[in-house]
């Protein structure tokens, strides 16, 4: 049985159509096309654009798209090419996090994340206002900077003039 390459090769020919005919047919480009129907599956980056290009062109061409398909899988396979992953890496809190924000609009979420920090900002400065208020204004200065008066001593009188 002939590679997917070599159908695809061979029907092209078969209908007297050029490579930049077929490129502007599918808008794929002329060296992928190349690519394809020289097996070299290596300029791919991954094998999900494989299938798009082949099944693209095998349905421009008129081929059978599902057992084409169904061949190329298994050449791909045997190829060693690494089949996708179909579930997602495991998320972080804060990827979790951004995907739930992502769902809302920025109009419906920053008056809301203005409010939390306002009343954040609020609630922080009562608190060091109320700690600074309990708290000696003189703690912390050395006797060289402030000596207080002794207790006998009294304030001096303006003299008269």
């Amino acid at each position: 049985m002939p590679t997917v390459a070599e159908q695809l090769k061979t029907a092209r020919e078969a209908q007297m159509l050029k490579i930049h005919e077929v490129a502007d047919m599918t808008k794929i480009r002329g060296d992928h096309l190349r690519a394809l129907e020289a097996g070299n599956y290596e300029v791919f980056s991954a094998p999900v654009y494989i299938r798009g290009f082949v099944r693209t062109y095998a349905g421009v061409l008129k081929l059978d798209v599902k057992s084409i398909l169904e061949a190329l899988n298994k050449e791909l396979a045997q190829s060693g090419h690494a089949e996708p992953t179909l579930s997602p890496p495991e998320q972080s809190a804060v990827d979790k996090a951004m995907f739930q924000l992502a769902k809302y609009s920025r109009k419906a979420v920053l008056p809301g994340l203005l409010t939390v920090l306002v009343v954040s900002a609020l609630v922080v400065g009562f608190f060091v206002w109320q700690h600074n208020q309990s708290r000696d204004p003189l703690e912390g200065l050395s006797d060289g900077a402030y000596q207080p008066p002794p207790a006998s001593a009294t304030l001096p009188l303006p003299s008269a003039h």
